[in-house]
């Protein structure tokens, strides 16, 4: 999402005002940013769309941090702005393979307006491209993706003279996110036209950020070149050239023009092809180059529900047209956010999709594990350089945990420091060695904010300030890199990867002693702010926080790392403290505040966040850890989620229809968000609470129906009514990598497939109510190899291949 153009952003507030509510004072007294808001820049970012050398700063193009100041800079504020009108893009077509993409209307015309156009590496490469056959529009007929990362256009046109009503021309455009696109016209017609064929072509060069915050440059003057149009500014260029060559070209009106004879029957074809010439940043990061796996294997889905095997595919097909490689390790793939908005690295988002897609392969979650730890803010004193992990004890060559000194104590909640070699140091802190040396300022701020990974703000809806996506990141980095261990991610890529989940244990440490007394508040933000200005303990962080604990002892305890028993003793103590602080007794029985301000202050909103108490994580032998609510806590909030007041019919709304505040289109307060709506299904299967599980799956494969099974990030939480579909939102991503890997989980998660490789054993646990009827998923991965499973209608699995050497475990 745009960001209001001159905003200042800096950590945990915002001087502009909200778009939402205009002259509204926010709750606490910080003004809620628009949803989205990058303000936690990674290392090496400065300014939007411009990464500065050296690591960690490759690839922060697609960040889109806008005047976010880097650790410990002073805080400015900025003049007030009024916000500038965002395009919509919620009925166009939008073509996406990153880092390419291509918005048009249905008709397929480019015509310079909203985001239509060509884009690369955050530029639009063709604003125009508007074309004319005999000097007339083809009237169209039909435009529709065929995959992600295409479209196909249908128009027609009537022959001069031709006294036949039926059209004899069609004009069909084949377009593709790389830039490519081939116009193909057909006579059907009983005589030959002759006709000509112009197509207009225009562009700004200009940045998708500008763009999607309203601002639209004129278009450049073009340059005519050997086969078509050259286009230079901005330090940037772009051409379209044209196979055939046209007959003439118009540089002044940006005209190419072919004369055409087609003879009936016969059809006439020319390619264009839009290309970047100079990226408009150092290392951005490229998409999946040719001949690149996937990193996910590709399963075949089989029900008596025949939506479950057409949302997996499409949902796959979608994240396979975000995939990104990291500009420092191009073999590490990870997911893009979404487009047209954030169309790059949200170290939450693209977590998230790689955990969702655990049951298809570890490479995913290995490369995002990867490129988020390189992004990961590293103390100053810690010494540059490849972490060398040994295994099965610590890094840098260390033979035993006392060895390690200082970079140990990070792993148990009472210690300081954190764990660990990095992979790589930031640009950002290397030489701030002492408080005179340059940059030191700096230094002092990453030392503040060691482990943490960085991530942008996120819209709080109106009973809550924003929060950042920082702790959400760094506490899910926890979690993703135990379970994609469970998985069968190979040791020593483990090894390599846990000095910097210590890291992150280490900065939940760090955070602790904040806010409400014993809850975790702002990861994202320095210990000094967070003490100036405590933030609310938020219901869905403490979550995350206690599964992070859990699974980070697992892993600490599995590696001979110290730390493992004092992050369980925390766990059980946060348990005990949610369980007393954070229930609110109401007439219904009782439910879970969405915050805490104070131990004798909830905030009582009832919201979809509340869902993460559900996501309690894989733990050893295929079960589950337990969760932050008791038995009857769990039951009243599974009764709860599927009132109407939560539950629009397509999903969990994000706030309670009863609220005041609600919003049927509020990002967080009132929308349908796909990810929480898939979370709370697998939670309440896993919790035994099916019937309410199968209300809310059904209603989230109703709507992908209406969506041709491609979930867009959010949508309204309209109350569903007969014979209307779901209203789109016109602010939400899609493709959305969140959304997509949501829809892959909503079907997989059903055979209830929990792995423990290092224990050599898996077990099997489906919905035994079979939501689906009988389901049959064939191509998973466990460890690497196939793994395939069968659910009868009566909810018994049946394991019909896995590796040799896992043990199965009773369903």
């Amino acid at each position: 999402m745009p960001f209001a153009p001159g905003a200042t952003p800096s950590y945990g507030t915002l001087t502009t005002p909200t778009p939402y509510a205009p002259g509204a004072t926010p709750p606490y007294g910080t003004p809620t940013p628009p949803y989205g808001t990058p303000t936690r820049p990674g290392p090496g970012v400065t300014a939007p769309g411009v990464a500065t050398p050296g690591r960690g700063g490759a690839g922060a193009w697609s960040e889109q941090v806008a005047g976010a100041a880097a650790p410990g800079a002073a805080r400015q504020s900025s003049p007030a702005v009024v916000p500038r009108p965002q395009p919509s893009a919620a009925h166009d077509i939008l073509c996406v393979n990153a880092p390419g993409m291509a918005a048009s209307g249905p008709d397929g015309q480019l015509r310079g307006q909203s985001l239509h156009g060509f884009f690369r590496h955050g530029v639009r490469t063709l604003a125009r491209m508007e074309l004319r056959l005999g000097g007339v529009e083809p009237l169209p007929l039909q435009g529709t993706l065929t995959s992600v990362a295409a479209a196909r256009f249908l128009g027609s046109v009537r022959a001069p003279g031709d006294l036949d009503p039926d059209p004899a021309l069609t004009v069909e455009r084949l377009r593709h996110a790389d830039g490519a696109e081939t116009v193909t016209v057909r006579n059907t017609g009983a005589r030959p036209a002759r006709l000509p064929l112009e197509i207009a072509l225009g562009t700004d060069l200009g940045q998708l950020t500008d763009i999607a915050a309203g601002r639209r440059s004129a278009d450049l003057p073009g340059q005519v070149q050997s086969s078509g149009l050259r286009w230079a500014g901005q330090g940037r260029a772009a051409t379209v050239s044209a196979r055939p060559s046209p007959h003439a070209v118009l540089a002044g009106a940006g005209v190419l023009r072919w004369d055409l004879e087609i003879q009936p029957g016969a059809r006439w074809s020319v390619d264009l092809q839009v290309e970047l010439e100079a990226p408009s940043t150092g290392r951005p990061p490229t998409g999946r180059g040719p001949g690149v796996p996937l990193p996910w294997s590709e399963p075949e889905v089989r029900a008596d529900d025949r939506r479950a095997a057409r949302l997996v595919g499409r949902a796959l097909d979608t994240l396979g047209g975000l995939l990104l490689a990291d500009a420092d390790r191009p073999t590490d793939l990870y997911t893009a956010s979404g487009a047209p908005w954030r169309f790059g690295l949200t170290a939450a988002d693209a977590l998230w999709a790689a955990r969702m897609t655990l049951p298809l392969g570890t490479r995913l979650a290995a490369g995002t594990l990867r490129a988020t730890a390189r992004r990961q803010h590293l103390a100053p004193q810690q010494p540059a350089g490849v972490a060398r992990p040994v295994e099965g004890g610590t890094a840098d060559g260390a033979s035993s945990p006392s060895a390690v000194g200082p970079a140990q104590a990070g792993s148990a909640p009472g210690a300081g420091g954190s764990g660990g070699a990095p992979a790589a140091q930031p640009a950002a802190v290397q030489g701030a060695g002492s408080p005179s040396a340059p940059g030191a300022e700096s230094g002092v701020a990453a030392q503040a904010m060691d482990g943490v990974i960085p991530g942008p703000l996120r819209h709080g809806g109106p009973e809550l300030p924003a929060s950042c996506t920082a702790t959400e990141a760094t506490l899910l980095f926890v979690t993703v890199l135990a379970e994609a261990w469970r998985w069968g991610m190979p040791r020593a890529e483990v090894a390599e990867l846990l000095p910097a989940a210590e890291r992150a244990l280490g900065a939940l440490r760090a955070a602790v002693a904040e806010g409400p007394v014993g809850f975790v508040t702002d990861l994202g933000r320095p210990a000094e702010e967070r003490a100036a200005r405590p933030g609310p303990a938020r219901c869905e962080v403490q979550a995350q926080a206690h599964r992070a604990a859990l699974q980070g002892a697992d892993l600490l305890e599995a590696f001979g790392r110290p730390g493992a028993a004092e992050w369980r003793a925390w766990a059980a103590e946060l348990r005990e403290r949610f369980r007393e602080q954070f229930w609110i007794d109401d007439l219904s029985g009782g439910r879970p505040a969405a915050a805490l301000l104070a131990p004798d202050r909830p905030v009582p909103a009832l919201a979809s966040t509340l869902v993460h108490l559900f996501d309690v994580g894989l733990a050893a032998e295929g079960e589950l850890h337990e969760g932050l609510l008791d038995r009857e806590q769990t039951r009243l909030l599974a009764q709860r989620l599927v009132t109407p007041e939560l539950d629009c019919g397509w999903g969990l709304r994000t706030l309670s229809a009863k609220s005041p505040r609600f919003n049927p289109l509020g990002h967080r307060s009132g929308v349908v968000r796909v990810q929480e709506t898939a979370l709370a299904v697998s939670g309440l299967v896993d919790a035994g609470f099916e019937r309410e599980a199968e209300i809310l799956l059904e209603g989230l494969l109703e709507a992908s129906a209406h969506f041709e099974y491609r979930l867009p990030e959010m949508y309204a939480g309209e109350q569903k009514v007969a014979d209307c579909p779901p209203v789109p939102h016109s602010a939400a991503c899609r493709p959305a990598a969140m959304s997509a890997a949501a829809a892959v989980h909503l079907v997989l998660s059903l055979a209830g497939v929990r792995p423990d490789v290092p224990s050599g054993r898996v077990a099997t646990r489906p919905a035994s109510t079979a939501p689906l009827g009988a389901l049959e998923l064939t191509g998973l991965r466990v460890a690497g190899e196939p793994f395939s499973v069968r659910v009868s209608r009566i909810g018994v699995a049946v394991v019909e291949e896995a590796p040799s050497f896992l043990q199965l475990a009773a369903s």
